[in-house]
C-alpha cells in the first residue's frame, strides 16, 4: 500500500497537515514526499512493490502537471509501450509512471479505459485544476473534505483529515472529482443487462476469469504471500496461485488457541496444494488488549468489521514482523457476489440482486475497509482477486435466479466451476462457510461481547446509547465500538452507512447479531 494527499488551495495551517499526513507512515515507510502545486500541496508515502528503485518515487511530474496514485494498473506494460509508440519516456518500472501520460492522452475518459484498483490525484499545471479519483468498488482507500475556507483535500484515509477538515467522507467509488464537481464513471454494482448463460458455460467463465484475477494479482517486483482461512474462497485463491506459479506459496492462517474452526481446514488446504503454511496464535488477552488499536485504525463501528479484523490484523502483524512479504492475496468480496447465508433467505430473485448491488455499493466501507486497514497498517499490500473488475461485471450480470441457493448449498455457481480439476480436495470444495470471526474462534466472539457487558449497566447502555441519533448503539457490544470510534473521529459516524447486518426485512432475517451464527440455517458451518 501507500499513501496519498491532495490539498487543493493553498494551506493554512502547515503543522496540522504535516500531523495529518504522518498518520498513515505505515502505509508507505519506505520513502515520503511532499510537493507544491500550483497553491497546493500533493503528497507520498511510498510502500515499493513495482518499480523499487528511487526512480519509481512519487509524486511524478510531467509538462508542469503531477499525480499521486495509490494503486496496481494491471497490464501496465502493454499500456506504456502504447505509450511509448505515442513519444513518452519512462524514467521507472512503476505502473503508476503511467498515469499523467494517460491523463495526456484520454483526459478524465481514462478512468473507465483501467484495469486496476486505484485512488489518485492529479494537479492540471495547465488549468491550475485538480482531478482525484478511485476505482469502481473503492478496493484502494480515498477519503475527501473541505477546509474551514471551503478548499477540498483528498487522503488516503480519514485519519488524514482528522483537524484539516469539518466533515469527512468517503470518496464514492466509481467516480473522479473536477471542478468542484463529482462525475461516475462507472458504476459496477448496476448491471448493464442480464446475462443468461446456462449453467455449465457460466461456470466455465466464472471459472477463467477468477483464473485471470488472480494470476494479473501476482506480478510483483515485491515478494508475495496469501492469507488462508481454509475457507472455500482463500482456498482457491491460494489453489489457483500455487498451480500458476508451480512451486510453494507462502500461506498464513490465525486462530485462537484452543476454538479455532479454520486452521484445522486451512492446514489441510496448504498440504494439499504443497503450501508454505505457518499457523498463527492468538489469545483473549491479544485481542482485547488490540481492540482499541483496531477501532481506530479501521475508522468504523461496524460490528462485523470490528470482530472480523481481530484476527486479520494480528496475523498480518505477525508477518510484517516475521517475514519480508510485502503483498497479500485475500478472499474478499466473493460473499456478496454469490451469497452470504443470510441470502439464502432471499424471498426471491430480484431480491437477491438488490441485495448484491447494495452490498457490492457498500462493499468500501465494510469488508474492503477491512482487508485495506489491517493489512496497510502493516506496511503490506492487499490484493482482492474476486474484486477483478471483469469477474465481478459478470457474476453481477448473471441471471440471480441462477445465484440464489437453490441448490441446497450455498455458492454452487464457483463450487461446481472447479468441481473435478484437482483444485482443492471436496471436503473444502463442498465445506459449509463458517463466519470469519467465528472462524478463528468461536471464543473470541463471546469474549468481546463479555467484556462490553462488564463496562455497562443495563440504564448507563440505555442513556449513552441515545446520544447518537446517526447509527444507534443496540447492543452494549456496539456501544464500545461507537465510543472507541467517536474517541478518534468524533462526529463522523456518517462515513460509515450504518451498521452491516443480514437484510431484516427478510422473514428470518429479523436479528440481533451481525454472526450468521444466529442464523437458522447456520446448521454444520461452524464445525
Amino acid at each position: 500500500m501507500c499513501s496519498i494527499i491532495g490539498y487543493c488551495g493553498p494551506v493554512p495551517d502547515m503543522t496540522a497537515f504535516e500531523s495529518g499526513f504522518a498518520r498513515t507512515k505505515s502505509r508507505g515507510p519506505d520513502d515520503s514526499r511532499v510537493i507544491r502545486t500550483g497553491e497546493g500541496l500533493l503528497g507520498f508515502h511510498r510502500l515499493s512493490i513495482m518499480g523499487l528503485t528511487p526512480s519509481g518515487m512519487q509524486p511524478f511530474t510531467l509538462n508542469g502537471c503531477s499525480a499521486v496514485c495509490n494503486g496496481e494498473l494491471y497490464g501496465f506494460r502493454a499500456m506504456r509501450q502504447d505509450l511509448i509508440q505515442k513519444g513518452y519516456t519512462f524514467k521507472s518500472d512503476s505502473d503508476c509512471e503511467l498515469i499523467l501520460p494517460l491523463y495526456f492522452e484520454y483526459g478524465t475518459d481514462m478512468f473507465r479505459k483501467l484495469d486496476a484498483e486505484f485512488a489518485c490525484v492529479i494537479y492540471d499545471g495547465r488549468t491550475g485544476s485538480y482531478i482525484a479519483a478511485r476505482d469502481p468498488i473503492g478496493i484502494r482507500p480515498l477519503y475527501y473534505g473541505f477546509d474551514k475556507t471551503g478548499t477540498p483535500v483528498f487522503a488516503s484515509e480519514a485519519k488524514n483529515l482528522v483537524g484539516l477538515c469539518q466533515e469527512i467522507l468517503p470518496f464514492p467509488p466509481g467516480h473522479y472529482f473536477k471542478d468542484g464537481q463529482f462525475f461516475r464513471y462507472d458504476r459496477i454494482d448496476r448491471p448493464d443487462g442480464v446475462c443468461h448463460d446456462g449453467l455449465e458455460t457460466a461456470c466455465r467463465e466464472i471459472r477463467k476469469k477468477l483464473i485471470a484475477g488472480v494470476e494479473k494479482r501476482l506480478v510483483s517486483d515485491a515478494r508475495v504471500g496469501f492469507l488462508l482461512s481454509g475457507g472455500l474462497d482463500s482456498s482457491l485463491v491460494c489453489a489457483i496461485a500455487a498451480r500458476k506459479l508451480g512451486h510453494p506459496i507462502r500461506t498464513f492462517a490465525i486462530g485462537m488457541s484452543g476454538d479455532a474452526i479454520d486452521l484445522k481446514y486451512a492446514r489441510q488446504v496448504a498440504d494439499y496444494i504443497g503450501a508454505d503454511h505457518t499457523e498463527v496464535y492468538m489469545t483473549p488477552d491479544e485481542v482485547l488488549s488490540s481492540l482499541e488499536t483496531v477501532a481506530e485504525l479501521l475508522g468504523t463501528y461496524d460490528i462485523t468489521t470490528i470482530r472480523a479484523s481481530m484476527g486479520m490484523y494480528l496475523v498480518c502483524k505477525a508477518i510484517h514482523e516475521r517475514t519480508d512479504i510485502r503483498v497479500l492475496l485475500t478472499g474478499e468480496i466473493s460473499d456478496e457476489l454469490f451469497g452470504y447465508k443470510y441470502t439464502d433467505f432471499a424471498p426471491d430473485a430480484a431480491a437477491f440482486q438488490a441485495e448484491a448491488e447494495k452490498r457490492i455499493r457498500e462493499l468500501h466501507m465494510y469488508d474492503v475497509l477491512r482487508a485495506d486497514r489491517c493489512i496497510s497498517v502493516n506496511s503490506l499490500e492487499a490484493r482482492v482477486p474476486f474484486g477483478d473488475l471483469d469477474f465481478v461485471r459478470y457474476v453481477m450480470r448473471l441471471d440471480p435466479g441462477m445465484k440464489m441457493n437453490t441448490y441446497g448449498k450455498g455458492k454452487y455457481l464457483l463450487r461446481h466451476a472447479f468441481e473435478g480439476l484437482g483444485y482443492l480436495p471436496d471436503s473444502i470444495l463442498w465445506r459449509e462457510k463458517a463466519a470469519f470471526s467465528d472462524a478463528v474462534g468461536h471464543s473470541m466472539v463471546d469474549d468481546l461481547k463479555a467484556y462490553a457487558e462488564s463496562l455497562y449497566t443495563d440504564s448507563e447502555f440505555e442513556s449513552r446509547r441515545l446520544q447518537y441519533a446517526h447509527a444507534t448503539p443496540f447492543t452494549k457490544e456496539s456501544l464500545l465500538y461507537r465510543e472507541l470510534f467517536e474517541k478518534y473521529y468524533p462526529g463522523q459516524s456518517g462515513m460509515i452507512t450504518d451498521f452491516w447486518m443480514p437484510n431484516r426485512t427478510w422473514k428470518g432475517c429479523d436479528v440481533q447479531d451481525p454472526s450468521a451464527r444466529v442464523l437458522s440455517n447456520y446448521g454444520d458451518s461452524g464445525k
